[in-house]
Order: C-alpha cells, then structure tokens, then sequence
C-alpha cells in the first residue's frame, strides 16, 4: 500500500482554520456588513452568562464573525509556541469556536489567559504546557464581562476589578484542574468545566457577600434552524469528503478502532488513528447530534450550535457515536418523566452536553451511561443556580459530579468482594 505522505505543519494547521473561516463566510451572507460590525459591538457590550444568544443579541453573521475571529488568534497563539496539531487542539479550538457563539468573545478571555501565562512563569514553565486548560477556562469570562457592568463603581476601577479577577482566575485554573481529575479519574471529559464550576462558586459567593447581585437571562433564537440545518450540513458533509480523501479504507479501518475506544479522559484519536478517521468521526457524531436536535422540536441557534461543536471537538479525544448515544438517549428518556421539555433551552443543552460521561458508556456499557445521561438532565439544570449562570461550562459541572457519585456505584456492583475487603475512607 502507498504510504502517505504527512502533511507540513502549516498544512495542518490550515485544515481547523478553514473551519471558522467557512462560518464567517456564512456569517457574512447572513447579515449587511454594517449590521455586521453593530451586532459584534452589541455582543461586546452585553453580559455573556447563561444563556446569552449570540444570534439572538447581536444576529447570527455577527455570532459567526465573533467565534470565527476569537478561533483564528487562538490557532495563531498554538501555532507561534511552536506546538503541533493533535487531538486536544482540535477540542479546544472547536470548544472556543461553538462556546464564542454564546458567551466568549475577542475581549473578555483575555485576562484570563494572561492569568495561565502567569502561572506558567511562575513555575518556571512553558506556557504551552497549560494552554488548552487556559482555553477551556474561558468558560468562566462571562465574569470579567459582568464585572464591566457594576454600574455604581467609576469605569477605572471595574476594569481593574475585571482584569485582577481574570488574572486570579487564570492562575489558580491549572492546579485545581489537575486536582480534580483524580475525583472523577476522566469519566467526566468535561474536567476544566468541573473546575470551572468550582471556582465561579468561590468567586460568586465572594461577590454576592459584597451585596452585588446577578439577574438571570435568556436569549434564545428561534427563527434560524432551518438556514443553520443547511449551514451545518454542507460543513459536515465537507468532513467526511476530506475525511475519505485518498484512502476511504484505511479510514475506516480506523474509525473502527476509535469505535472499540472507551473514551477515558486523556485519549487523542489523531495520535492514535489520524487526523483522516477524525474527520470521519466528528461527521458522523456532528450528523447524529443536529439530528437529534431537530427530530425532538429543538432549535439551531448560537447555543445548540455550539453544544454540537463541543460534542465535535471532544470527537477527538473520546467521544464517538457508540459512547454518546446512550448518555444521550439518557437524558431524551428522562424528559418522558419529568417536569419539562427536552426542546426546551437548558434541556436541550443538557442533551447535547451530558456527552461529557460519555466514558461511562464507552466503559460500563449502554444501561449505565442510559442511567448516567438520565441523572445528568436533573443535575445539570439544577446546579448552575449557586453561580449564577457564570460558568459557559454549566455541564462540564454537572458532569463531573454525576461521574463522583455514579462510577463508584458502578464500580461496586463490578467487583463486590472487593469492595466488601477493602478499606473504609472516613
């Protein structure tokens, strides 16, 4: 067989940035260039937390420049440390991309980073270490952009406020984040989200102490799921073309092996598969989620748009069509029995995001991540309330701790002499 020959590095850098710039270039067909730059002005202006429609607040060609801008200079800052493509840059920046259309924008995720970067001095270690987990935790700039709006304090003084708390933010963002993981020993793949949600606890209390208080939003369109199905559908059938391309076996042999893959945090497909099988991957998980989404009566907008980037990204690093479908199917069956919707706009979030465990599946089979997606609808909609919205990564949160009450449960059942002769943690 002819073997391959690998792509260059600027090549394969090029292949995530025709990604945005494909939505930017919807983007532009969707709105007149001056209503362009006043939506993105308007995204800039507005506070970001839960749940704040980029295409509801500022139209949907602005939400598309915003992501498409904020996932280009993150591409360039991974590209200028000199690091190469794999698994976790393609989650990231799909992450960056999906969540920008709908709470991170080109000001606010700045201080925070700049926090990770100060980290990394401080430890006297290359910031390319922690770049991904500076990224993830741009799930928390909602804050910095709420912070620009305590209106009773002088303009110098929020920005200091907002700059400090990013920074403070950002530093203390690598080392929870790695102490976290052991709680949930990857089931949860969402693990800065855990953190996040953690920190946005902290951090809101501390505020709410102060007597500063926070309204909760929502702003959900509903009048673009038809031009967003033909959107998403040309991007993901562009996938499996270049997925396929020049040996649509090989891919597939490949793509097989990601299928008997449990998914456990920490895993890169592109290390071990390729980017090729990749692609094919995100396709077909991409098809099945905007699917669900709308056979269930659910919109496409800036947050369902960007909960299937994150089930996208993470299609890299453990999560396929075998371990997503029962979490998901989970949380349908859940809103059979409960008090709302599964269309309605947090659950249709919980839906897509609850993909998070999908470890679970991928590891304990499909009963448990069934019961796993069924618990995660009831946590996730119900825990972002003791902050306020201000974590983008609500479900990262709910996840993890569905994952700490759920494996060892799990794991009990497994292997009951074990657990009947071990140890009692007090």
């Amino acid at each position: 067989m002819k073997k391959i020959k690998p792509p260059s590095r600027k090549a394969q850098f090029l292949l995530p940035a025709l990604v945005p710039v494909y939505f930017m270039a919807a983007g532009i067909i969707q709105q007149p260039i001056h209503l362009l730059w006043e939506g993105l002005l308007t995204i800039l202006r507005e506070p970001d937390f839960l749940i704040t429609d980029y295409f509801e607040i500022g139209g949907p060609g602005a939400a598309f420049l915003n992501a498409g801008l904020v996932t280009l200079l993150c591409l360039l800052i991974i590209y200028k440390l000199g690091m190469e493509i794999n698994g976790h840059t393609i989650t990231s920046i799909c992450l960056m991309f999906g969540f920008s259309l709908f709470g991170k924008n080109v000001l606010n995720i700045w201080s925070i980073l700049l926090g990770v970067f100060l980290y990394s001095k401080y430890h006297k270690t290359s910031i390319s270490k922690y770049i991904y987990v500076g990224f993830y935790g741009t799930s928390l700039s909602p804050i910095i952009t709420e912070l620009m709006q305590v209106g009773h304090l002088p303009v110098p003084v929020r920005l200091l406020l907002a700059v400090v708390t990013g920074l403070v933010i950002g530093f203390v963002l690598p080392p929870l984040s790695t102490h976290v993981y052991d709680s949930h020993k990857g089931y949860s793949l969402y693990n800065v989200g855990f953190a996040g949600g953690i920190i946005a606890t902290v951090v809101m209390s501390l505020f709410k102490s102060f007597g500063h208080e926070f309204e909760s939003r929502l702003f959900w369109s509903t009048e673009y799921t038809a031009r967003m199905a033909v959107i998403m559908g040309i991007f993901l059938c562009l996938l499996i073309v270049f997925s396929l391309y020049p040996s649509p076996k090989r891919t597939l042999r490949s793509y097989a092996e990601i299928l008997r893959s449990p998914g456990i945090g920490g895993t890169d497909y592109i290390k071990s598969e390729g980017m090729r099988p990749v692609l094919l991957n995100m396709a077909v998980n991409g098809i099945f989620a905007t699917g669900f989404v709308l056979l269930v009566g659910g919109d496409l907008n800036g947050p369902t748009i960007g909960a299937i980037f994150t089930i996208l990204g993470f299609s890299a690093t453990g999560k396929h069509l075998r371990n997503i479908a029962p979490v998901m199917f989970g949380v349908w069956l859940a809103s059979l029995t409960k008090t709302w919707n599964i269309a309605d706009p947090s659950a249709i979030l919980a839906l897509l995001l609850s993909t998070s465990l999908a470890p679970i599946a991928g590891r304990f089979g499909v009963v448990w991540g069934m019961i796993a997606g069924f618990l995660h609808s009831s946590v996730a909609l119900n825990v972002g309330v003791v902050y306020s919205g201000m974590n983008l990564y609500n479900n990262g949160f709910a996840a993890g701790l569905v994952a700490i009450f759920l494996v060892p449960l799990i794991q009990s059942f497994a292997d009951r002499k074990a657990r009947a002769n071990g140890d009692i943690s007090l």
